[in-house]
């Protein structure tokens, strides 16, 4: 339920899409609050209304109704520039399939964000390459998407959600195309960063992904049906730690 006093705050949120002569009803009364430094994961089947939540805290799409402050702001009144700047500033997405463009090197794919901020070229360069160290890129910078495995894709997907240090990132179905330890190397930069105090909302059908979060909500047809703590947290390196050599990456 929503109190008012998260980062992300929802208040009898729904969503309607119209389909023809059909209304389709995505979201339901949804109420939600995310506190600052929080992770959470959000679970349910498809056509449940993870995605469709995710793009309206992403301010990738506007609710039809009910409210959104986003730090204490209601995200219906700011301008398209103001939402624009929240997109490239607060908020870092990272999804499923990577989204990377495969004619520009890795260091380019990361420096995106800051290039439509406007920033210097040495700056840009300069931040993409910590954050590609970060992730454990450094010495893959000048390849292209195509000559780098699945989950260093995602890792770079992860260095360019973060090169601008925002407040937030909302990762959709991160490790849904990934082999387990890249799975689990992606969780592991994930709890890594949320440690650090970085808000993250993650979507995710898989149960033991889920417990790598600190709290978990359930949705079923639009609707928030379940929310609740993990109890028994799962640390992504102690799972690295198990995991036989043979499933490391082919460089």
């Amino acid at each position: 339920m929503s109190n008012g006093g998260g980062v992300i705050s929802l208040c009898g949120i729904h969503k309607t899409y119209a389909t023809g002569t059909i209304s389709v009803h995505a979201l339901k009364e949804t109420s939600l609050d995310v506190q600052r430094g929080e992770f959470l994961a959000i679970m349910g089947p498809s056509g449940s209304g993870k995605s469709t939540l995710m793009n309206i805290l992403g301010c990738l799409d506007h609710p039809s109704g009910g409210s959104y402050l986003l730090e204490g702001n209601e995200v219906a009144n700011l301008s398209q520039l103001e939402l624009a700047k929240i997109r490239n500033r607060k908020i870092g997405f990272v999804f499923q399939t990577f989204n990377l463009l495969p004619r520009l090197s890795v260091l380019r794919n990361v420096e995106l964000p800051m290039l439509y901020a406007g920033e210097a070229p040495a700056k840009r360069k300069e931040m993409a390459l910590a954050a590609l160290n970060r992730v454990g890129l450094a010495d893959r910078v000048q390849h292209k998407p195509n000559e780098i495995s699945g989950g260093q894709k995602q890792r770079v997907a992860i260095a360019r959600a973060l090169v601008n240090h925002p407040a937030i990132i909302l990762a959709d179905e991160p490790t849904g195309n990934l082999d387990t330890r890249s799975g689990e190397e992606v969780m592991a930069i994930f709890q890594e960063l949320n440690r650090e105090g970085v808000t993250i909302v993650l979507v995710t059908h898989e149960p033991d992904i889920a417990k790598h979060a600190g709290r978990v909500v359930s949705f079923r047809d639009g609707r928030l049906v379940k929310d609740e703590a993990v109890v028994e947290k799962v640390d992504a390196r102690d799972i690295l730690e198990q995991l036989p050599l043979e499933e490391v990456e082919a460089q």
